[in-house]
C-alpha cells in the first residue's frame, strides 16, 4: 500500500514494513489479539491513519530508541513504550539547558521537515510537503521498556533486548518463533556512536558482547533504515570494529553528521559498502571512545 507520504510491504504473513518519506522504516507485527507498531517513523504524514489501513486490532507503540526519524507517531498514538534513558528526547527542553537542547530538536517540526526533505528518497525536493504536514510534538504517556519485556499479541510474542550505543536507550524486538530482530539503529551499516545521547565506544562494545548470547535465538536483523535483512554476523563484525576503534587501528576518515565532525571507522567503497567487505561501519567523535569522556559531553 503506498501513499503521498508511506509505503508499506508485507515481509511475510503478520509482517509489514513501512517506508517514510526520509528513508526511515516502521514495522508493523500483528497477532491474533493485537498488534505492535515498532517504531513510529519521523511524524511527517499520519502514521496512525496510514496503519488504521492495514489492520483493525488494537495498536500498541514501542520505540527501538527516541531520536527524530522513530519517534513521531508518539504524538498521535499519545503513548508509546521507550526506554527510560531516552526520554528527554520526547519532550522540548528549556533554552538555559543546551545540553538538552541538543536533544529535544528531536521533537521539533522544522528539524523533522528537514529531516524528510533531506532524506534519501526526497533528496531536496520537498513535492508539496510542508510544516503543515508535520505532526506536531504535544504531551504523551511514556510507559518504560528494558530487557526481557515481552509484548503478547497473542499468537505471537515480541521480546525487549537492550543494545545501547546508538542511544544510551536504545533496545531491538525479538521475535523468537520468525528468528527476526527489529534493530532500529542499533547496528548496521553506518552506525552513528557520537551523538549527543549515544554511548561511548566502549559501552558499545559492552552491550553488543552481551548480545550475543541471544545470537542462538534469531538469523536476521530488520533495521531502522535500508529495505533488505542483514545476517546476524554484522553483531560479531561489531565488536571487532569497536576493538579496532579503541586499538586505534581503524582507517578514521574524517567526516561529518548534520555539522558534527565525526570519524568513520571503515573506508567506504563507491557502493558505500565498507572497501573490506563488512556489514557495518560506525561513525564516532574522538571524545567519546571511553565513558568518562563521554560523560563529560552530555
Amino acid at each position: 500500500m503506498k501513499s503521498k507520504f508511506f509505503e508499506s510491504t508485507q515481509l511475510m504473513p503478520g509482517i509489514t514494513a513501512i517506508a517514510g518519506l526520509g528513508g526511515e522504516n516502521a514495522y508493523l507485527v500483528e497477532g491474533t489479539k493485537r498488534a505492535l507498531l515498532i517504531d513510529g517513523l519521523t511524524g511527517v504524514g499520519s502514521l496512525k491513519a496510514f496503519v488504521r489501513e492495514l489492520t483493525d486490532k488494537p495498536v500498541t507503540l514501542a520505540l527501538t530508541h527516541g531520536h527524530i526519524d522513530h519517534n513521531g507517531a508518539a504524538f498521535e498514538y499519545g503513548k508509546c513504550y521507550v526506554h527510560p534513558a531516552d526520554l528527554c528526547m520526547l519532550y522540548p527542553a528549556p533554552e538555559a539547558d543546551t545540553g538538552a537542547l541538543a536533544l529535544s530538536r528531536h521533537t521539533d517540526p522544522a528539524a523533522k521537515l528537514d529531516f524528510v526533505v533531506n532524506g534519501r528518497i526526497l533528496k531536496g525536493d520537498a513535492h508539496g510537503i510542508t510544516i503543515d504536514d508535520v505532526v506536531k510534538a504535544c504531551p504523551i504517556a511514556t510507559l518504560p521498556i528494558g530487557e526481557g519485556d515481552v509484548f503478547d499479541l497473542g499468537d505471537t510474542q515480541i521480546e525487549v533486548l537492550e543494545l545501547p550505543g546508538h542511544t544510551a536507550g536504545t533496545v531491538v524486538f525479538l521475535d523468537r518463533a520468525r528468528r527476526i530482530v527489529f534493530s532500529g539503529d542499533a547496528c548496521n551499516l553506518n552506525t552513528l556512536v557520537g551523538l549527543p545521547g549515544s554511548t561511548s565506544i566502549e559501552e558499545y562494545r559492552g552491550a553488543l558482547e552481551r548480545f550475543t548470547r541471544h545470537l542462538d535465538a534469531f538469523d536476521v536483523m530488520y533495521g531502522g533504515h535500508g529495505t533488505h535483512a542483514v545476517d546476524k554476523i554484522i553483531i560479531s563484525q561489531a565488536i571487532e570494529l569497536c576493538d579496532k576503534i579503541l586499538r586505534r587501528e581503524d582507517d578514521a576518515i574524517e567526516s561529518e553528521h548534520r555539522g558534527r565532525k565525526q570519524l568513520l571507522a571503515l573506508r567506504r567503497g563507491p557502493n558505500y559498502l565498507p572497501e573490506n567487505g563488512m556489514l557495518c561501519n560506525i561513525q564516532y567523535t574522538e571524545e567519546m571512545l571511553h565513558p568518562a569522556k563521554t560523560k563529560k559531553m552530555l
